[in-house]
């Protein structure tokens, strides 16, 4: 077990604290996107680093499937940011 990796986690994790703050305190919506896109980038390089620091290839696994959700979740809010600006009915 590498314990550099693991305690890089460790500070990753502080930075998720963070964006909790500004998700509670966010005037807008796409300011509480962007901290939560700031949980989905965080979650996967913790999963990459503990996955290298307890050489468990399982984690590789579950951050790939972290990173395609927080993309589809990015997309999702784009497009019905889009539709509310401009006024189109979305389908």
């Amino acid at each position: 077990m590498s314990y550099l990796h693991i305690s890089c986690a460790l500070i990753i994790l502080c930075s998720i604290a963070a964006g909790m703050i500004r998700i509670l305190s966010g005037p807008t919506a796409a300011d509480r996107m962007m901290a939560a896109q700031l949980f989905g980038t965080c979650g996967v390089a913790i999963l990459l680093l503990l996955a290298k620091g307890m050489d468990t290839i399982v984690l590789l696994d579950i951050a790939l499937v972290f990173a395609l959700l927080a993309a589809l979740a990015t997309i999702t809010f784009v497009r019905r940011a889009w539709h509310e600006q401009s006024g189109v009915p979305r389908r």
